[in-house]
């Protein structure tokens, strides 16, 4: 199945995907393959129908499907065992589900094959999808608002992960979202984050937003360190909007040491989370707000910290700690903190953790945002120590 996919996806377009995945669904001795995909808020299930297949939207928060996408495992239902839940995956970003109906479908047999195809379709998914608007309109729920588009454009998979690094964020309120983005990248050894939080709203802040985030991939690809990089987007914020400035945080971290290195260019403080709490706030601003670099002859310091394996870094903006209740109470950063302590002790994945995150604040403020909220998770857990694979080699040759 998966190699005649592999040879048919081309030839066709995104809206004909899920013909071509029902098609081949007999391949595996199945009578249907319905592939659901993640709303923007993560709260719905939505189907990618075909020709002649009827399914309702499922909800994340209960329902087998979305146990599938919570806990990233396959699920079964004892009272309905022709018909299995498997988490759709591109590394570890998750974009949904796919149900697959057969007479083999309890036999945990097939649980190696189901994957390998959940897989392989996740992979044509993103391939195609920027093809055709199939995916985005079927994703969104509400209309999006220009300045959402502009800065879901330039967003990164919001998940990524290797055997050493997880970074995962989420952002709301998804479709009117401008001031708040992020970008990260791995070179060799070390992992780039920026997270930036503009100021203003709607166009005018996303506008910004991109100028930012552009600026500082163009620092990071043009090989500046830190300082000089926080200092290029500030002169960028400085030319191109002079009564505007964006709070930030860059961050680089050193995955064979655990060596982080930031920035803090007036953002709330970052948290560091070790053994399953959070033990206390790295420091805060290092550095003017990016656009008012030029208001201090002092060039912006860099905080160093050296991780243990297993640290985690939660980075967020004023949005999640500003959201207030109908009574007018912050969430603060003592519920921030309580709430992710309970979501480690919980042993969630790191993506669920945020988006039960920032669903818990956007309940907190009645789904009344009035700024954007956006939080992002870095995690450091070495395999190995630093070079031991040396010492395995050298054991393996004696």
């Amino acid at each position: 199945m998966v190699r005649w996919l592999q040879l048919n996806a081309p030839r066709g377009g995104p809206d004909e995907l899920s013909q071509l995945v029902a098609r081949a669904a007999p391949a595996i001795d199945a009578s249907e393959i319905v592939i659901y995909l993640a709303d923007y808020t993560q709260s719905l299930l939505v189907p990618l129908l075909g020709a002649g297949l009827v399914r309702d939207e499922l909800s994340i928060e209960t329902t087998l499907a979305g146990r599938a996408f919570t806990n990233l495992d396959i699920q079964r239902a004892p009272d309905n065992p022709d018909r299995v839940w498997v988490p759709l995956l591109l590394g570890c970003e998750r974009m949904g589900v796919l149900e697959i109906v057969s007479p083999a479908a309890a036999d945990v047999a097939m649980d190696g094959p189901a994957w390998e195809v959940a897989v392989n379709i996740a992979q044509i998914l993103v391939n195609r999808r920027l093809y055709g608007d199939v995916v985005e309109r079927m994703r969104r729920r509400l209309p999006m608002q220009v300045a959402a588009e502009i800065v879901w454009g330039l967003l990164p998979p919001l998940t990524f992960a290797t055997d050493d690094l997880v970074i995962t964020a989420i952002l709301e309120p998804c479709y009117d979202v401008g001031g708040d983005i992020f970008d990260y990248a791995l070179n060799d050894d070390v992992l780039s984050v920026g997270l930036f939080d503009t100021c203003g709203h709607g166009i005018k802040a996303s506008t910004l937003a991109s100028l930012v985030v552009s600026a500082y991939r163009n620092a990071r690809r043009c090989g500046l360190d830190l300082v000089d990089t926080a200092i290029s987007i500030d002169r960028w914020v400085r030319s191109e909007h002079p009564n505007f400035f964006a709070t930030g945080l860059l961050m680089e971290l050193d995955r064979q040491t655990g060596r982080l290195s930031m920035i803090n260019a007036g953002h709330p403080g970052a948290m560091l989370l070790r053994d399953g709490k959070a033990i206390r706030e790295l420091p805060g601003p290092t550095a003017l707000p990016l656009g008012l670099g030029h208001l201090s002859a002092r060039r912006p310091r860099v905080h160093v910290e050296d991780l243990h394996p297993g640290d985690r870094i939660l980075a967020y903006t004023d949005g999640i700690t500003d959201a207030r209740s109908a009574d007018g109470e912050q969430f603060g950063l003592d519920r921030l903190v309580d709430f992710v302590n309970r979501a480690l002790n919980d042993g969630l994945p790191s993506p669920e953790t945020m988006r039960r995150l920032v669903r818990a604040v956007v309940g907190y403020q009645d789904d009344k945002l009035e700024d954007d909220a956006t939080a992002l998770f870095v995690e450091w857990q070495p395999p190995h120590l630093p070079l031991a694979h040396l010492r395995d080699l050298a054991a393996g040759q004696s």
